[in-house]
């Protein structure tokens, strides 16, 4: 059947009514289209949307085609046949073949199930997996690749994916690349993953001022973005110059005009001609200055619209920016020494046994898939664990950790609240100064901690970290990059490309761990 979607100046709001964005015009065919723009641009609700979840505030949105979207499935009691949803199927076409069947079994049955089903196992890499296995027992790229195969066997025409890669290890977001590869119907992604955007056919970005639409993928993306950030910054420039230009030729119109009033009232003082003729040349020359100082004000008012405009565009489009302030670890002091650590859970060896040294301003990746004992390593390094043998030695106390959730900040009151419940020392001219050093600016410092995005979360826990009257030698990072909005991403890279004290990080985007300059790696089995 013909598949399309086609977006009609399409509008979306928040739930209170709040403006996302405006004007979305976009027709889908057998293509995939990428969804990118920062934290709470509407990517989420747009895909809400399309599936039929949420009204449009304006414009119209028609879908021809079955609509799929990868399940995300929390239930790990579940074994695969239950989380392909076949498991009914094939307890029916059991009761058939072995002669137990009803009549409602008989009409039920689906002798496609199978085939369809072996064809879905099979190109996933599950072929050879017994379908009672329960899913408590696969790995994470594995539990990505059974709910790859409920899309294949569902077999719908139009895939919507929300943020697929998030939280999974490298298996499983090289599945997520795979299936999109192999797709043959249309796809929407919303993602900030950009190895998986750079095989987009196009890429949609979502901001307040606008909708863009770009062709190619990810880096065709950057490079346009990249251009029209340097516009709107040349746009700021030429608007600030035009309206100093405009002040100045006010100012100087207004002086020749005191002027000509000044020689005017003394020439009608010197003159003997009539007080009616003075009088109308009087008028004349005030009609004059009321009309001058009107078109002075219609200029000064566009010049300054179009600065305000230009500044709205630059806010809006450039990017964040964080500063973390300098350490001054020396090259030569240790950090860590590990000697033979291992660690154990349920009698189960997870790692080990396993020996690094860490020292100065070194870069380090512990790297394994899910549930290889990346985060119970950094717990150990940060003391909160012991090793099950070896030892452990941490030569400072200025070590801080940033966990995905950023669960060190309270979970109520305000930023500024937040940062001086973990930096109690900090005055509130203090706490003010830094937050604004991660672009919490005045009112901005007053936001909720309850209503932060992923990106806002992580800045505000940097700024809390950095607070501290010594900032740590050793910052240790827990998947930093999940849940967090391109601009925000490349901000931290930028940030920590710059830090001069040693760092640990869990990270599964390879562009991240390029980006920030990782030495060294351990990979955990």
């Amino acid at each position: 059947m013909s598949i399309s979607l086609t977006l009609d100046s399409l509008s979306l709001t928040t739930p209170d009514g709040t403006p996302l964005f405006d004007g979305l015009t976009l027709s889908l065919g057998r293509e995939r289209i990428g969804l990118v723009g920062r934290n709470g641009c509407g990517k989420s609700t747009l895909l809400r949307a399309i599936a039929g979840e949420v009204d449009p505030a304006r414009g119209n949105l028609s879908v021809h085609g079955r609509i799929g979207r990868l399940a995300q499935i929390a239930d790990e009691t579940l074994t695969v046949s239950e989380a392909l949803g076949a498991a009914e199927g094939l307890a029916v076409l059991a009761r058939m073949t072995a002669g137990d069947g009803t009549l409602e079994d008989a009409e039920a049955a689906d002798w496609t199930l199978e085939p369809r089903l072996d064809a879905a196992l099979s190109s996933t890499g599950l072929r050879d997996m017994p379908l009672d296995t329960p899913l408590s027992q696969l790995s994470g790229g594995e539990r990505t690749r059974v709910m790859i195969a409920r899309l294949l066997l569902e077999q719908p025409d139009i895939l919507l994916l929300d943020e697929p890669t998030n939280n999974l290890d490298t298996e499983g977001r090289t599945a997520i690349a795979s299936l999109l590869q192999d797709w043959r119907g249309g796809a929407i992604i919303a993602s900030h993953d950009r190895n998986l955007l750079e095989h987009m056919d196009r890429i949609v970005e979502l901001s307040p001022i606008g909708v863009t639409v770009f062709g190619g993928g990810w880096s065709e993306f950057r490079e346009a973005r990249d251009a029209a950030r340097a516009q709107a910054e040349a746009d700021l420039t030429r608007s600030v110059n035009a309206l100093k230009r405009t002040e100045a030729d006010a100012q100087r119109a207004k002086e020749k005009q005191d002027r000509r009033d000044k020689a005017g009232r003394s020439t009608r003082a010197k003159s003997a001609e009539p007080k009616m003729l003075l009088d109308k040349r009087q008028e004349r020359a005030e009609h004059t200055a009321a009309r001058g100082n009107q078109l002075a004000s219609l200029q000064a008012a566009d010049a300054a619209a179009s600065l305000e405009a230009a500044r709205a565009c630059v806010e809006i489009t450039a990017p964040i920016t964080m500063e973390l302030p300098p350490v001054h670890l020396p090259a030569s002091k240790d950090i860590l020494t590990a000697t033979g650590i291992t660690t154990a859970f349920d009698g189960r060896r997870l790692f080990g046994p396993l020996s690094f040294t860490l020292r100065g301003p070194r870069r380090l990746a512990i790297s394994g898939p899910n549930g290889s004992g990346k985060t119970t390593l950094m717990r150990m390094i940060l003391g909160e664990i012991a090793p099950a043998s070896g030892t452990l030695h941490r030569h400072t106390d200025r070590i801080a950790r940033l966990d995905q959730h950023v669960s060190l900040l309270p979970r109520e009151g305000s930023i500024l609240d937040a940062i001086r419940a973990v930096q109690p020392h900090l005055t509130l001219n203090e706490a003010h100064a830094a937050l604004a050093r991660f672009a919490f600016r005045n009112t901005a410092a007053h936001q909720p901690v309850a209503t932060l995005s992923g990106g806002e979360r992580l800045r505000a826990g940097l700024a809390a970290i950095f607070a501290a009257p010594e900032p740590p030698e050793l910052l240790l990072l827990d998947e930093p990059t999940n849940h967090l909005d391109m601009d925000t991403i490349e901000a931290l890279e930028a940030a920590l490309t710059a830090y001069d004290g040693a760092l640990i990080t869990i990270s599964h985007d390879p562009n991240f761990l390029r980006a920030i300059g990782i030495d060294s790696e351990i990979t955990l089995p």
